[in-house]
């Protein structure tokens, strides 16, 4: 018999649910930060608690290291790592402030001559890191690391003397592509949703989405994955899930990429997302897993991010 006034039990969501068996996911496998950023986008979470567990992967030159992205171990501050960071303070809508000036000042610490990031610092080298991450000396800019980068810091409407330089190279790196990749393409269209010259964005990602479809890089047919080749400009095996799909490169209705698929396209896209749940819970990392400890680590990011963009497009998640 329960005790009398005993406060009832919060009511259980569908055992069947996608949000359901992705929380026993997260409980099951992520790391503290992933587990409290699940809790604030999913279970009125609060922000906090986020900021606190990121802060353990901050360093004193104001970047982020410890493998915040899983792929780079050691405890060096990466352009990589401290982009994912950018991307976590966003997310809770902490991205301003004191944290963001050290930040960028650590952006300019590492930026190459022209003003922008390079994929991976030299101050990688002795510390493990995926094979298709090269480690080299006067690494050349990149628009993957400094597109989303540049384009998180102008959505926050931060303003820092870095921001100049970065946001010239991302125009002239974006305005002159021709040959692409669709990693390339998702760093270009991160920059276009939030630079903030409006028109000019408009105008290079309506160039961006014809290149698109023109040499195929998005998957418009999930069923028939054998007509899409693997796009050139991959790492030696960087393309263990090669495809890309219109939800990759458009994660919510307001991003200009959603101009380039019809509403057919993206419902194809959504469904196959949707069906990429896998038994545990999770959805699975789309590049190559070369050890055992960083897939496990990526993947309750994954997860967050395909739940948040099927919340984003409307779709029921429980």
């Amino acid at each position: 018999m329960p005790e009398t006034g005993a406060s009832p039990l919060p009511p259980t969501p569908p055992a069947r649910s996608p949000l359901f068996r992705a929380e026993q996911f997260v409980w099951l496998t992520a790391r503290v930060l992933e587990q409290r950023l699940f809790a604030y986008h999913f279970l009125n979470g609060a922000a906090d608690p986020v900021e606190t567990a990121l802060d353990a992967y901050r360093n004193e030159d104001g970047g982020y290291g410890h493998a915040l992205e899983p792929d780079l171990r050691g405890p060096v501050s990466q352009p990589l790592h401290t982009g994912r960071a950018l991307h976590v303070l966003d997310a809770v809508e902490r991205c301003g402030g004191q944290r963001v000036d050290r930040v960028c000042r650590y952006l300019t610490s590492v930026s190459t001559p022209d003003g922008a990031l390079p994929a991976i610092h030299p101050s990688q080298r002795g510390y493990p890191a995926a094979p298709f991450i090269p480690v080299v000396e006067d690494a050349p800019s990149s628009l993957l690391a400094t597109g989303p980068v540049v384009g998180l810091l102008h959505r926050n409407e931060v303003w820092h003397a870095w921001l100049f330089r970065a946001t010239d190279f991302c125009w002239q790196a974006v305005e002159s592509l021709e040959k692409s990749h669709p990693y390339e393409i998702e760093a270009a269209v991160a920059f276009l949703d939030s630079a903030p010259d409006r028109p000019r964005a408009e105008a290079a990602a309506d160039r961006l989405g014809r290149l698109v479809r023109e040499q195929r890089l998005a998957v418009l047919d999930p069923d028939d994955l054998g007509a899409y080749p693997v796009s050139p400009g991959y790492a030696p095996d960087e393309h263990h899930f090669p495809h890309h799909f219109p939800h990759h490169f458009a994660r919510t209705p307001r991003s200009f990429a959603r101009a380039w698929f019809t509403d057919d396209e993206m419902t194809r896209s959504l469904d196959h997302l949707a069906g990429e749940q896998q038994e545990d819970g999770g959805w699975p990392i789309r590049w190559r897993q070369w050890a055992p400890g960083t897939a496990l680590e990526a993947r309750p990011a994954v997860t967050i991010e395909a739940l948040r963009t099927l919340r984003a497009y409307g779709r029921h998640i429980g």
